[in-house]
């Protein structure tokens, strides 16, 4: 098997169909000082290591051993464990494109070799159903999850083939693959749990083998039609309710109805099927508009960890999976390279700075699964469900090893290439290797970004063609330095400014506006509350940093209050924001009262503001998002 020359050297996303398109893996790097860069660096010297470790101790190894015969041991863990070792290995496989991984090589080589050995004659795998009940493969595509497991494997297969050129996990995915095409090929099916689909399309990418493309079309375009059966959720749990092109809001099990979207971005791309252009618009207002918290976080139901109606946003019971806000990264990602325009990179930030930071401690080893936006003073959190801290696994372990894949390869979601030059979407301390079709080889790009919004880019060699950036919704009044000069580009209508006619260096800076954010008023739960953000990044408060004797649930903040830069945390490593004139709720005892509660005469109270993704490092207690107004 031979990789297309248009994959090697790529990324998560190796399309050439795209009005824009992804630089080659290695051809962005992030430096170790600037926050993202940082990031990258505690998920490769600590999260990989830890995953690597809780896979073996949680049992997800074992059970291979078991498919392969090698071991007594009864099965532990979820019917979906093989995929947390997938992702796990697509995320060492993009380590491998940019970092020394040798540390990492004895559990990879160990493991693929694992899956070989468990791996059947005709090319079935999935660890659960061989070693529980063999003669039931794909008996429960409901909830089986066996066609998610091999959408895991193939991504982790294709990663080690784009950045080493090895082939032997990615063969076992292939295996796996045309076993399912065989299987069903005279058969309707879906899987219960979409994933599969863009993992086929990605397949395509890899081996220019149509057949997969052909696949993924099939399960996309059978969505729809009550394949998967009845179930005590419903059909709209698995987006199964009406086809895909009919759709019309966002419903059901979040991560499903968002790696469907991805997938049908990804055929649309590659078919170049308009027909798909008027759903993927649809579904992408129904969660950005009306079914999003201002995190990023998706999904306000814990029942089925999915969307619930418009404007249904708790703060207190929001589901808000991990895995919902990387998803979510991944469709936008796709979507900008389709259209170019600036709000899909809008999301991709907003997820990335809050709705995804958040589930990583500043350690790296422990994370949050659900992610509401308040956490109640008397919170409970014993129940992993929804725990008051992050946690070193979970029973259900599908998103540390999400996270770890997503940072190993973020690098390649931030710039992009078309005919005519340069598109910078997310702004990250780091260097760009260019092909000098323009002039440069090399763009140097240096930034505190999101806590500074000075972005300096310096060029080798004179850049001679179109360099296009991203003005933020949020941001206004900015400044643009074209080789000392002072300059005013065009905005385009996708909401980049367009600098052309050549550029040694170009210094961009972005003011970072404090904002008071108020709520739709249809979102009943946070009705006469605001949130604070500073450029991308979202806020909140937490008990920790209120005097003793003031409970959270007592705060109350003026509707247009007076908040400032406070400084930088050095433990939190991120600027926190001071709001005065904050005021203690006097409250009756009783639930219910005639008398209301009241404010007068509880003098102010100035209030320690920290980014929202950097809560729960301090010890436990409250934190909320949306703080009630006087």
């Amino acid at each position: 098997m031979t990789a297309l020359p248009n994959s090697r050297g790529f990324g998560p996303i190796a399309t050439t169909m795209t009005p824009l398109r992804p630089l080659p893996h290695q051809d962005v790097t992030l430096t170790p000082d600037g926050w993202l860069g940082r990031w990258q660096l505690v998920n490769r010297a600590a999260t990989i290591g830890h995953c690597i470790a809780q896979l073996e101790t949680s049992g997800a190894v074992e059970n291979l051993r078991i498919a392969a015969g090698e071991s007594e041991k009864s099965f532990q863990g979820m019917f979906f464990t093989d995929s947390d070792i997938y992702k796990v290995l697509e995320a060492i496989g993009w380590e491998a494109g940019r970092s020394d991984i040798t540390e990492f090589l004895p559990f990879v080589d160990a493991t693929v070799a694992l899956l070989q050995r468990a791996q059947a004659q005709d090319g079935y795998l999935n660890s659960y159903v061989q070693a529980v009940k063999p003669a039931e493969r794909f008996g429960d595509l409901r909830w089986g999850h066996e066609l998610y497991c091999l959408g895991h494997l193939l991504q982790a297969g294709i990663a080690w083939e784009r950045t080493q050129g090895r082939a032997d996990l990615l063969e076992i995915g292939r295996r796996f693959a045309d076993l399912v095409a065989k299987r069903f090929a005279d058969e309707p099916f879906i899987c219960g749990h979409p994933e599969v689909e863009t993992a086929l399309v990605e397949l395509y990418r890899t081996t220019g083998e149509p057949s997969y493309l052909d696949l993924a079309r099939d399960m996309v375009d059978l969505s729809g039609h009550q394949l998967i059966g009845e179930d005590r959720f419903g059909y709209p749990y698995f987006q199964d309710h009406l086809p895909v092109r009919e759709v019309t809001e966002a419903t059901g099990h979040a991560v499903r109805q968002v790696y469907l979207t991805t997938a049908m971005a990804d055929l649309r791309a590659e078919l170049d099927d308009r027909s798909l252009d008027a759903p993927l618009e649809r579904l992408w207002d129904s969660v950005h508009r009306r079914k999003m918290y201002i995190s990023g976080g998706l999904g306000a139901r814990h029942r089925d960890e999915s969307f619930g109606d418009s404007y249904e946003l708790p703060p207190d019971r929001a589901y808000s999976e991990t895995c919902a806000a990387i998803a979510n990264f991944m469709w936008n990602a796709r979507m900008l390279l389709a259209t170019g325009e600036g709000r899909f990179a809008d999301e991709m930030e907003r997820g990335l700075y809050n709705g995804i930071a958040v589930a990583t401690s500043v350690e790296g080893t422990e994370f949050f699964y659900s992610n509401p936006l308040q956490l109640r003073s008397d919170h409970d959190g014993s129940d992993e469900d929804a725990p008051s801290s992050r946690l070193p696994w979970y029973t259900c372990a599908c998103c540390p090893p999400n996270l770890a894949r997503l940072i190993s390869s973020v690098h390649d979601y931030l710039v992009t290439t078309d005919g005519d030059g340069l598109q910078i979407h997310l702004y990250a301390d780091g260097d760009i290797t260019l092909d000098g079709r323009f002039g440069a080889t090399r763009a140097a790009v240096r930034t505190g970004y999101p806590f500074d919004g000075r972005i300096e880019i310096g060029f080798d060699h004179r850049f001679t063609g179109t360099l296009l950036l991203r003005v933020p919704a949020w941001a206004d009044g900015q400044r643009v330095v074209v080789d000392g000069v002072v300059v005013t580009p065009d905005r385009t209508d996708h909401g980049y400014l367009r600098i052309t006619g050549g550029a040694d260096t170009v210094v961009f800076t972005l003011p970072l506006p404090i904002s008071v954010v108020h709520p739709h008023p249809h979102v009943d739960a946070s009705r006469g509350c605001v949130a604070v953000t500073r450029g991308p990044v979202l806020y909140a408060l937490e008990q920790t940093d209120l005097p003793d004797g003031i409970t959270i649930e007592d705060v109350l903040v003026p509707a247009t209050p007076e908040v400032r830069p406070g400084g930088t945390d050095d433990h939190l490593m991120a600027t926190v924001l001071t709001l005065a004139g904050g005021r203690v709720r006097q409250r009756p005892d009783e639930l219910y009262s005639t008398t209301p509660a009241s404010s007068a005469g509880s003098g102010e109270v100035e209030l320690r503001l920290i980014p929202y993704y950097r809560w729960g490092n301090r010890g436990g207690g409250g934190m909320r998002v949306w703080l009630p107004t006087t």
